[in-house]
């Protein structure tokens, strides 16, 4: 039975997934995106993008861009990149992108995230934000889970020793799930909450995507970790 958060999420996802007229073009054409044709040419040099040598922080998995574009506009000192697949999405965000040209240290690509290895070298990123990730409730769809151990390994790979990943999640299957890769992988569970916005200290600084707002405010408690790579 699906209930009502479901229906909400495929539906969206259904939306995601249709073909925005224009949106490819658009993409295309922004200044803001770095495409494909060169994405894999930055891998290890990601600074010369960005003209400086500031830590870089990614976030799989983007939607509308909210989250990462109020990242980048807090933290000037940091580098960001916002990873989404869908172009239709992607152009959500690059819309609110195009709103604040004053912003340097922002820049998005249309990828897949098992490719990250092959788009970032060794130690080249500083943390990375997993958000309302896809769930892929099917057992036989686990490994395209962003929190599972194979995807973990593709992070540990271009992870810079201390950095983290931050994963956020209403949805408690996904999260209990994401607990036990954590184990599985090796990795170092840092902090965790099955109830966020109840947490003060993991609170603090905290920045809400549109689905957190949405479903926070439905009464969904909601879940988050900090892990690391054991070294």
């Amino acid at each position: 039975m699906m209930d009502s958060r479901d229906k909400i999420i495929n539906g969206e996802k259904d939306m995601r997934l249709r073909n925005i007229p224009g949106s490819r073009e658009a993409i295309a054409a922004s200044e803001f995106v770095v495409h494909e044709d060169v994405m894999k040419e930055k891998r290890g040099c990601w600074n010369t993008v960005f003209g400086n040598d500031q830590p870089i922080y990614l976030e799989v998995g983007m939607g509308k861009g909210r989250f990462i574009t109020e990242l980048a506009m807090r933290y000037p000192e940091r580098n960001y990149v916002g990873i989404e697949k869908y172009s239709s999405v992607l152009l959500r965000a690059l819309e609110k992108r195009e709103q604040l040209p004053e912003l340097s240290n922002l820049y998005f690509l249309r990828m897949d995230a098992e490719e990250l290895p092959e788009v970032f070298g060794e130690d080249e990123v500083s943390g990375i934000y997993l958000n309302f990730s896809d769930p892929w409730p099917k057992d036989r769809h686990a490994k395209r889970r962003l929190p599972s151990k194979e995807f973990l390994a593709r992070y540990a790979r271009i992870l810079k020793p201390e950095g983290k990943v931050e994963f956020k999640t209403d949805n408690r299957a996904l999260f209990d799930f994401a607990l036990e890769q954590v184990e599985e992988a090796g990795w170092i569970l840092e902090e965790s909450t099955f109830d966020l916005h109840h947490n003060e200290k993991m609170m603090q600084g905290n920045i809400m995507t549109e689905y957190e707002e949405r479903f926070s405010s439905q009464g969904n408690p909601i879940c988050k970790m900090i892990i690391s790579r054991n070294c």
